[in-house]
């Protein structure tokens, strides 16, 4: 980005994105904020954005240095954007004094940030010329340090005192492409040799997940018009296999995909079973992705509108044999993919979603049949909406049973696992897995 010329003058593309910042900061996700910038800015504004959240912790504690007092929201966010780009020098995405002259071109061209130009020039000026004792003097800042609020890193560090540091080093860095073979369309091998052929590098990780060397547009894998790949982190990958696992030999399942949009899940279960699924989905918007999603994979299943909370508006009365719930929940453990994700949630979000989480488990779980199975999983690292929401459960349900699973997964930036070919690294998100089963009566 140092070099080239911008189709879009730099300023602008600033000025959308302190404004994605500033949204997030009120409770817009990311995803929704981007997606409401104009079209030809949204690219750019989105890699920008996601240097920021990387960095808004170091950019926050800049700024309390170069500022005696907060300055009105949207200065202060233009302010912070600039300094999350320019803190690193060299390896800043922008010279620094070009970033720092658009900044303020940015801020003179903005309604809001316009009686505020002169202040963030004097700013970003003086950040210029002491740079390096600037940042020096916040090394000791926990929330510059790792670029997370500090309820987060505190939580962490409780929940996972011997991992917190891996799991927020994998958080700030750039998440890879992961790739799902359709077994009913193609093998492991052929289907690496398709993407060496059209010169794309992969290898393959924990569970036969497919890692690109280097992301790439959907419309250049090989197949994937037709179905016989998918785009799914490795850990994501996990939740169908372990479902059916003990089960597909059975025959005929009636399986549920709770939660199901945008339906990669339900695919996947699709692509290792004939048994029909039935895929729930509280927000009718997002059962079109189902749909999609579904269409393009050859596939088809049962997609409801409903609450898995309140079956009674959406279940016709028969007990399933197999259940996933992938709850709602933080999202803590993929925000290498959202790194939004961290500056949206509030300490408070995590008590509200393990409530929803215990009433969505408590109703779907009368659904399920004497010997039935269920997976519980979550995207999520914080103990509350994993292994201390199942023991909760296990408690006040004595007729669960927790069955062998691999519960708290952390994020994986290339370390080697065991049983993967060829020793490959793992490269996943943070998930947690439970594999509850009902005892018969």
């Amino acid at each position: 980005m140092k070099s080239g010329e911008e189709t879009v003058p730099l300023w602008r593309q600033l000025n959308a994105t302190a404004a994605v910042v500033m949204a997030v900061r009120e409770g817009v996700s990311g995803t929704a904020a981007i997606e409401s910038i104009p079209s030809e800015l949204r690219a750019g504004v989105q890699a920008l954005a996601f240097h920021v959240w990387r960095n808004l912790g170091r950019a926050q504690a800049l700024r309390t240095k170069l500022a005696s007092k907060l300055p009105p929201p949207p200065a202060d966010a233009l302010l912070c954007v600039a300094l999350a780009l320019a803190w690193q020098g060299t390896d800043a995405p922008y010279d620094m004094f070009t970033l720092v002259n658009q900044t303020v071109e940015a801020a003179k061209r903005g309604v809001s940030t316009k009686a505020q130009a002169n202040f963030l020039n004097a700013c970003l000026r003086r950040f210029l010329r002491e740079r390096d004792a600037l940042v020096a003097s916040t090394d000791d800042d926990p929330v510059a340090l790792w670029n997370h609020p500090l309820w987060w890193i505190k939580r962490l560090q409780n929940d996972h005192p011997q991992d917190w540091r891996v799991i927020l080093q994998a958080a700030n860095s750039h998440a890879p492409m992961t790739l799902r073979i359709n077994i009913r369309k193609t093998k492991l091998a052929d289907y690496l040799s398709l993407l060496a052929g059209s010169g794309i590098a992969a290898r393959a990780t924990i569970g036969g997940a497919l890692v690109l060397e280097r992301p790439v547009s959907v419309q250049k894998l090989p197949g994937f018009v037709v179905g016989s790949v998918s785009v799914q982190d490795a850990a994501a990958q996990m939740a169908a296999p372990l479902l059916l696992d003990g089960l597909a030999q059975l025959g005929n399942l009636r399986i549920l995909d709770a939660c199901a949009a945008p339906g990669g899940k339900t695919g996947h279960l699709l692509e290792l079973t004939d048994s029909p699924v039935v895929a729930l989905e509280i927000d009718a918007h997002r059962t079109k992705r189902i749909h999609e999603n579904l269409a393009r994979l050859g596939l088809a299943a049962s997609v409801l509108t409903g609450d898995a909370a309140r079956p009674q508006g959406w279940w016709d009365g028969q007990l399933f044999d197999a259940i996933l719930l992938d709850a709602p929940c933080t999202a803590s453990g993929i925000v290498r993919r959202h790194p939004d994700v961290r500056w949206l949630r509030r300490e408070s979000d995590i008590a509200q979603l393990a409530e929803l989480q215990k009433k969505m488990l408590n109703s779907l779980w009368r659904l399920l049949r004497p010997g039935g199975r269920m997976v519980y999983c979550t995207c999520s690292l914080f103990l509350a909406e994993g292994s201390g929401q199942v023991q909760t459960f296990l408690t006040h349900n004595t007729d669960a049973i927790l069955l062998p699973s691999v519960g708290h997964l952390i994020p994986q930036n290339g370390a080697l696992c065991e049983g993967v070919p060829d020793n490959h690294p793992c490269d996943y998100d943070g998930f947690y897995y439970a594999l509850l089963q009902k005892r018969m009566v």
